[in-house]
C-alpha cells in the first residue's frame, strides 16, 4: 500500500518516532527520558531513570495525564519508607506501583513497607530503542529496560518493560514481566497508577468502567461512591477535597470472551476518548482514584493484580502471589486515544454498568 509520504520524506524525525535526551534543570536535573512521537497527535514521555514510568501525554493541543506540583525529580531509591513515595510522586500518565507491595505504609513481621513500593524511583538499565523505518516497510518502534529491585541477601525482583507502539495508531501497549532472580520465593503485588487530568478530565468528564465496586467503610462511608451518586462524571474542583480530599472504588472488572477488560474517559466537549484494555488473567483488579481539590484535579484508573489493601491484608487473606525462584508473570496492556463515533460508543457498550 503506498503511503501519503512516499518519496517524501528522507527522515524518519518527519514522522515520528523516539528520541532520547537528559533533564538539564530543577529537580529532575539528570535523569534520563524518551519523547515517543506516534505521528497521530499521540505523543508522550518515558522517564527512563524512573522505572520507565510515563510523565507527560498529549494528544495534538491537549494534556492527557495530571501532573502534580512534584513533576520529575531524579530517582530516589532509598526512599521507599512511610509516606516518602508521595515526595516524589510526579503525577504523569503512568506511576507504576509494587513490585512487592501496593497500599499504604505498613509494619509487620514480615518488614517495613512504605507506601506503594519503591519500584517507581528506580532507575532502568536500556536494552534496546528500536527506531521506525518507514522507507522499508516497518512502522514499529519500541523501548526496552530493566529495572531491578534487589539487594544482597533478597529479596531481588527485576522488572522488565517494553514500551511500544505504531507509526499512524494513537495508541501505547506496554508489556511487563516481573521475575524472581533470587533464590527464595518473594511476594509479589502490582498496580498501574494511570493518572488523567486537564483538559481530557473536565466538568462533565464521564469516567467508563463497570463491575461490582465497594468504597470506604462502615465506619468511613464514601461521599462520592454511593449508589443514586453520579459518579461517573468528573465534577467542577470540589473544596472538600482540599488537601488530602479523596475518594476511591476497588471494581472487580468482567471480562468478555477475550478475557480482556477495558475501562476510559470521555471528554464530549473536545470529542476525545482514552480507552485502556487489560487482561483479567493478569490484572484482576481496577481502582477508580477521584482526588477532584482545587489546583489538584485528578482521576486515576488502576488495574492491578491486588486493590491497593497492602501486603498483610493481602496475605492475611490469602490473596499474596509468592513468586517462586525463576518464576515470571507477564502483564499486557494498551491505552488508545478514540476520536471517531464508532470507537467511542463501542467504548461506552463495552464499559456500561
Amino acid at each position: 500500500m503506498i503511503q501519503p509520504w512516499h518519496h517524501k520524506i528522507s527522515n524518519v524525525a518527519q514522522l515520528g518516532g523516539i528520541e532520547t535526551a537528559v533533564i538539564d534543570n530543577g529537580p529532575g536535573r539528570g535523569t534520563r527520558i524518551a519523547w515517543i512521537n506516534t505521528g497521530t497527535g499521540l505523543r508522550y514521555k518515558v522517564v527512563i531513570d524512573r522505572a520507565m514510568d510515563i510523565a507527560e501525554a498529549f494528544y495534538n493541543e491537549h494534556s492527557l495525564a495530571w501532573l502534580s506540583h512534584v513533576g520529575i525529580t531524579s530517582p530516589q531509591p532509598f526512599s521507599s519508607h512511610g509516606m516518602d513515595w508521595i515526595r516524589t510522586f510526579g503525577g504523569g500518565l503512568l506511576t507504576t506501583c509494587g513490585l512487592s507491595h501496593v497500599g499504604g505504609p505498613e509494619t509487620d513481621e514480615f518488614g517495613e513497607r512504605g507506601l506503594h513500593g519503591g519500584v517507581s524511583n528506580l532507575p532502568a538499565e536500556l536494552e534496546s530503542i528500536k527506531q521506525p523505518d518507514p522507507l522499508r516497510g516497518d512502522l514499529s518502534m519500541s523501548i526496552t529496560a530493566k529495572i531491578k529491585q534487589t539487594q544482597v541477601f533478597g529479596p531481588s525482583l527485576e522488572l522488565k518493560r517494553t514500551i511500544s507502539g505504531t507509526l499512524g495508531q494513537p495508541l501505547i501497549r506496554i508489556h511487563d514481566e516481573v521475575y524472581n532472580s533470587g533464590n527464595t520465593a518473594q511476594p509479589h503485588m502490582l498496580l498501574y497508577h494511570f493518572n488523567f487530568g486537564w483538559p481530557l478530565v473536565d466538568e462533565g468528564t464521564t469516567l467508563h468502567w463497570k463491575g461490582k465496586w465497594s468504597s470506604g467503610s462502615a465506619d468511613n462511608p464514601s461521599r462520592i461512591f454511593k449508589e443514586g451518586n453520579n459518579f461517573r462524571t468528573a465534577p467542577a474542583p470540589l473544596e472538600s477535597h482540599n488537601g488530602t480530599g479523596e475518594e476511591v472504588a476497588v471494581i472487580d472488572p468482567p471480562a468478555g470472551d477475550d478475557g480482556l477488560c477495558f475501562c476510559g474517559l470521555y471528554n464530549a466537549k473536545l470529542r476525545v476518548a482514552v480507552s485502556l484494555k487489560f487482561k483479567k488473567d493478569q490484572l484482576p483488579w481496577l481502582t477508580n482514584w477521584q482526588h477532584w481539590g482545587q489546583g489538584e484535579y485528578v482521576t486515576g484508573l488502576e488495574p492491578g493484580t491486588h486493590p491497593p489493601i497492602g501486603q498483610a491484608r493481602a496475605r492475611k487473606e490469602n490473596q499474596l502471589i509468592f513468586l517462586q525462584p525463576g518464576a515470571s508473570r507477564s502483564y499486557n496492556l494498551e491505552l488508545e486515544v478514540l476520536t471517531s463515533e464508532n470507537s467511542i460508543n463501542e467504548l461506552q457498550m463495552k464499559t456500561k454498568p
